[in-house]
């Protein structure tokens, strides 16, 4: 009997090793430097961050993908199901058109990814554009009665999509782009009040970062008020404490997601996920915090 567990086995680590070598192409930070310029400069306003999922919670992109990505699937069914050839263009054409949002709100996301992420990212999208090439070719081919042609191409476009799905799936688990970088504070904060210091100590305005127990957090005083906040940004666990303090909120010095000081909601992305804040409370002039709930 064979007890070598799956992900040990020779074939899964060189899968795990192809999946993890474009985050080391740095030759790949040529062309990403400008292009992630380019994204940033399109004029998307308040639309960007609908892109990016602020308004639900979590990035936008995997489920915009479920899209082309279902319709091209269940084409390359239909393309060998008796009577499935007419769905099954209207499926190829249906993914086309559905791509165009799904790869906006990739690229948005894309853009403030750091180098490694880039790397990978821009891979995982040139896998999905061969794609939506091939079916692009797919459909032209099928609209002049060359069947064969067209379904070769679908199968082709499809072989392609999955490719840059296992890359984008790396992307987002293995290589965490996407996640809630704070989604552990609350495992991690003190079970009950725990001390930050005096006061007087923080000035007023200015991020400070103290620790709570064993977890990071920053502190920035409103004249006789003080909020707390968890110190890693939710983004990509940049230090708020190194950022700024304007109009009741704090903005973020890796990649400029803002975050409402009183209640830590996103008023600006790349971040999704709210901030966690901690309820404070001053004793004897000196600051103290817990976790909403919590003791």
């Amino acid at each position: 009997m064979d007890t070598t567990s799956l992900h040990t086995r020779p074939w899964s680590r060189r899968l795990r090793g192809a999946l993890d070598a474009p985050a080391h192409w740095e030759i790949l930070d040529i062309p990403a430097g400008p292009l992630a310029d380019a994204v940033e400069s399109l004029p998307l306003g308040p639309y960007r961050d609908a892109l990016r999922g602020v308004w639900l919670g979590h990035p936008l992109h995997p489920a915009l993908v479920q899209l082309p990505l279902g319709c091209w699937m269940s084409a390359g069914l239909l393309d060998f199901t008796p009577g499935g050839r007419r769905s099954a263009d209207v499926l190829v054409a249906a993914g086309l058109l559905t791509a165009g949002p799904a790869a906006l709100a990739g690229w948005v996301d894309w853009a403030r990814l750091d180098p490694p992420r880039r790397r990978t990212g821009l891979v995982h999208a040139t896998a999905n554009i061969t794609g939506v090439l091939l079916y692009a070719g797919s459909l032209l081919a099928r609209s002049r009665g060359r069947r064969v042609r067209g379904r070769v191409l679908g199968l082709a476009g499809l072989a392609a999509v999955s490719a840059g799905a296992a890359l984008g799936g790396h992307l987002s688990y293995r290589q965490a782009a996407g996640p809630d970088r704070a989604a552990a504070v609350p495992r991690l904060a003190p079970a009950d009040w725990v001390g930050l210091g005096p006061v007087e100590n923080f000035p007023v305005g200015e991020p400070t970062r103290r620790m709570a127990g064993e977890l990071a957090v920053v502190v920035v005083r409103d004249g006789e008020r003080c909020h707390v906040l968890a110190e890693r940004c939710a983004h990509l666990s940049g230090p708020l404490s190194e950022g700024t303090v304007a109009d009741g909120c704090l903005r973020c010095p890796w990649h400029g997601s803002e975050f409402r000081l009183r209640d830590g909601e996103v008023v600006q992305g790349p971040a999704t996920a709210p901030q966690p804040v901690f309820e404070t409370r001053v004793l004897s002039g000196h600051l103290e915090v817990r976790l909403p709930g919590a003791g």
